[in-house]
């Protein structure tokens, strides 16, 4: 639950969802020493205003930047996990992109949770992630995220039906404006769980309750 002085990704912005008894959803970013830090852009200026790749900066490095108009800091996983501690369920989405070693990233946030006994689960936009964790932590839940417009990886049916195909999720978690459609509604009348994302007003709120099983909202899409 991000906002004022809580900045998205950020120990603050969990605490106050833990405190309003929502769920988290978290991004993760690899740091260049291997390390899960909860954070979304694949540079920090965005977030921070400083300069660099995030994944050119070690751990320690990124942990002492501070965030836009607050006083929080970037944070490991592991920092969430021990925060959270249980108290609401964990959603969290492996970045990626064409190139990039995702099954590292899987290797080091599933060692992560393995010893975290709250209720976890694993998403991303590359097929590759759903794929590796069924491989190799098969009590891992985890996700296949989706969009349709020129932003996404699958704009095509084709190319939807190749990453679910190649994923096999446990769930799909679907782009607000490209629901609803009868791929999906398929899906979920055969017992695949339907997540949709961002929802972040009363309009695609009232949307996504009618045609998914979770909503990720933010904003004035929250109840």
């Amino acid at each position: 639950m991000h906002g004022k002085g809580a900045p998205e990704n950020s120990l603050a912005a969990a605490e106050a969802a833990i405190a309003a008894g929502m769920g988290i959803e978290c991004d993760i970013q690899r740091s260049s020493d291997d390390v899960a830090m909860v954070f979304h852009d694949w540079d920090v200026e965005r977030l921070t205003g400083e300069q660099g790749q995030t994944g050119s900066m070690p751990a320690a490095f990124l942990s002492e930047l501070q965030y836009q108009a607050s006083r929080e800091k970037p944070a490991s996983l592991a920092q969430l996990l021990r925060l959270i501690a249980g108290r609401v369920p964990l959603l969290i989405e492996i970045k990626s992109k064409p190139g990039y070693d995702v099954e590292r990233s899987c290797e080091i946030v599933s060692y992560a949770v393995a010893a975290y006994s709250g209720d976890v689960a694993i998403m991303s936009f590359d097929p590759r992630v759903a794929a590796w964790v069924r491989a190799n932590s098969p009590q891992t839940c985890c996700g296949l995220v989706m969009r349709e417009d020129e932003h996404g990886y699958t704009q095509t049916a084709a190319e939807r039906w190749e990453a679910f195909e190649h994923a096999q999720p446990d769930f799909l978690a679907y782009h607000i404006a490209a629901l609803p459609n009868d791929w999906v509604a398929g899906l979920r009348e055969n017992g695949l769980p339907i997540l949709s994302w961002t929802v972040n007003s009363p309009n695609t709120r009232a949307r996504a309750l009618a045609h998914v099983d979770a909503l990720v909202s933010e904003g004035a899409g929250l109840p």
